[in-house]
């Protein structure tokens, strides 16, 4: 009987648990990476997982502790990975982990070689960002019914992701201290824990004051203890909001507004933050700013995309244009 990707991943969800040598090491290995790298919740979650499957599967197949793991080890696991219909997006990023890991163990004299050094990360493909037209991102946040405490909540979140080109995971945690509309500027905490400001922009300004001054106190009526409530953006009662519901109102809104659903995310919003700057002149480098990105090399994928104002420059400057 063929079985799907589905059913053949349920395989690693019937794992013993880790052993208790290696639920030790992997911790004591997070707390190092927080501490040495400032690593987000996120990611620290995700080394955590990436860990712990390796560890339970070690374990499982009577194979060395998590430290003493060889490379034919991490070898056979991540051919088993593939096997299971894993991306090699996924893979790579375990990959990073466990480098991560065994460098950490190598400089702390827990093992005397780095099993994953001569590993190889699978080739990943270049996806370029999937940007909306201006008229889309327009016609998207004026979906939410705005007689509505949740819809003009919902206003202010969209106008404030497409105004400083957010995360998703940025926008729901946001503090409420973490706003200044006198000064009109967002304190944004990214990733890796570093802090930076983006400038609110007028229209989401609006938006902002008449969420704060008009639904946040009536989203907070139910909350036990309204003062002690953090988040800018909450549920009725005073819960802040998470990504996967912010992601589920992003696609209603999509339908709403007569777009496909599957060619909008959050995500989405921010790509089309950036891409629109650059049609209209911004320079690479501030947008590098505005977004957080550590890396130039980050934020010029969007030059591919931007291409309307690369043939705007292009026919105003070039001679033979």
């Amino acid at each position: 009987m063929t079985t799907t990707t589905a059913d053949r991943r349920q395989w690693t969800h019937h794992l013993p648990e880790a052993r208790a040598e290696d639920v030790a090491c992997v911790e004591r290995f997070l707390d190092a990476a927080w501490a040495e790298y400032g690593l987000a919740k996120a990611s620290l979650a995700a080394y955590h997982s990436d860990l712990s499957g390796l560890a339970r599967w070690l374990h499982t197949e009577s194979k060395p502790l998590l430290m003493q793991a060889r490379r034919q080890d991490l070898f056979d696991y991540l051919a088993l990975r593939a096997r299971e219909g894993y991306t090699p997006r996924s893979s790579a990023r375990l990959l990073s982990c466990v480098r991560a890991f065994y460098a950490w163990g190598v400089r702390t004299g827990q093992c005397e070689t780095d099993p994953a050094a001569l590993l190889q990360s699978p080739s990943l493909p270049k996806l370029l960002p999937k940007a909306l037209s201006e008229a889309q991102v327009a016609a998207l946040l004026e979906a939410p019914d705005c007689a509505l405490p949740c819809g003009l909540r919902d206003r202010a979140m969209l106008e404030l992701m497409y105004a400083c080109g957010l995360r998703v995971s940025e926008l729901v945690e946001l503090p409420a201290t973490a706003l200044n509309l006198r000064q009109g500027v967002l304190r944004v905490l990214g990733k890796g824990s570093k802090e930076r400001l983006v400038p609110l922009g007028e229209e989401s300004m609006h938006w902002l004051t008449r969420y704060q001054q008009e639904a946040r106190a009536a989203l907070l009526a139910g909350a036990q203890a309204p003062g002690k409530v953090v988040h800018l953006f909450v549920e009725t009662g005073g819960a802040a909001l998470s990504r996967q519901a912010f992601w589920r109102l992003v696609k209603r809104y999509a339908v709403l507004a007569g777009i496909d659903p599957a060619r909008v995310s959050p995500h989405g919003l921010r790509h089309s933050f950036a891409t629109h700057l650059l049609n209209h002149g911004a320079d690479l480098r501030a947008l590098q700013l505005l977004l957080g990105h550590s890396s130039l090399s980050t934020t010029q994928i969007y030059t591919l995309v931007a291409r309307d104002r690369l043939r705007a420059l292009h026919a105003q400057h070039h001679p033979r244009a």
